[in-house]
């Protein structure tokens, strides 16, 4: 079922107060992106949303997220420093990941780095993790 069809109808008066009074504007700072961020937890927080506030809620989510991306990208990582953080996220050890690689010493050369991971092994891994291929490619 769409998300469209399990959403509660909202009052275009309602949201459009909701919004008047919040003054939604994309954030082109930090400090404007901190006080989104507090209206969002404020909502969070009480749980108890009204239809227009939960739309509202949901924009708020959007256009932080939006900024974040924008502002506060996530530096590049190896493919095998992400398969080992990802690991140890996890508490996944060597012994845990090398019969989804196929072999101990292959295991071993790509944590280290002296081997890289194939797009095959990447989708692999990603399949078994049910995480994006990305990650380790």
């Amino acid at each position: 079922m769409p998300v469209s069809a399990r959403r509660k109808p909202i009052d275009p008066g309602k949201y459009a107060r909701l919004v008047a009074i919040s003054l939604p504007i994309p954030p082109r700072s930090a400090a404007d992106n901190d006080r989104l961020i507090g209206l969002l937890s404020s909502m969070d927080e009480r749980g108890d949303l009204t239809p227009e506030e939960e739309a509202f809620a949901e924009l708020l989510a959007i256009v932080i997220e939006d900024f974040e991306d924008k502002h506060y990208a996530l530096p590049a990582v190896p493919p095998n420093e992400a398969l080992k953080a990802f690991m140890k996220d996890r508490g996944l050890r060597h012994k845990d990941v090398w019969p989804i690689v196929g072999n101990k010493g292959l295991t071993t050369e790509i944590l280290s780095g002296r081997r890289k991971i194939s797009s095959a092994l990447a989708k692999r891994l990603a399949t078994h993790f049910r995480v994006p291929v990305e990650l380790f490619i």
